[in-house]
């Protein structure tokens, strides 16, 4: 039974210091007019539905996200996603890295890897209809050069 304590108080202290260690979403560029992506209002809807908490400037963190050592995981998805992909900033892209968007968001839409699963656990707001995927995957195929 003392063992038990231990190992409790320890995972208790451990806990809490976690709590200390926090990582920090970098502040993204300030958006100009004209620096965000432009798209038909399905798609729009879609897109702010389902990527802006990670590809935009427009990121809500749950209050579970800032509870380490949930917040490392979310925080770093936040990162990856902008440095991917920040849809407040799209026009700024040169148009090779615009294709690559457009074909990368063809294939992860196609196999319903975004949004992540582990978002949508939580989120099941987030999840797109058929009509959205398609709505989505039309609008990036009709922005790849041949």
């Amino acid at each position: 039974m003392k063992t038990l304590l231990h190992l409790l108080g320890w995972t208790l202290v451990s806990f809490g210091l976690l709590q200390f260690i926090q990582i920090d979403i970098p502040t993204p560029p300030t958006p100009k007019a004209g620096d965000q992506v432009t798209a038909p209002a399905l798609v729009m809807a879609a897109l702010k539905k389902g990527c802006y908490d990670c590809h935009s400037n427009r990121t809500n963190i749950p209050w579970y996200g800032n509870i380490a050592p949930i917040s490392f995981e979310v925080r770093q998805h936040v990162k990856d996603g902008r440095k991917w992909l920040n849809f407040d900033l799209f026009n700024r892209y040169d148009e090779a890295k615009k294709q690559k968007i457009y074909k990368g968001t063809v294939k992860t839409v196609t196999n319903g890897s975004m949004p992540i699963p582990m978002y949508l656990w939580k989120h099941t707001e987030a999840r797109l209809n058929p009509a959205e995927r398609k709505a989505i995957i039309d609008w990036a195929k009709s922005h790849i050069a041949e």
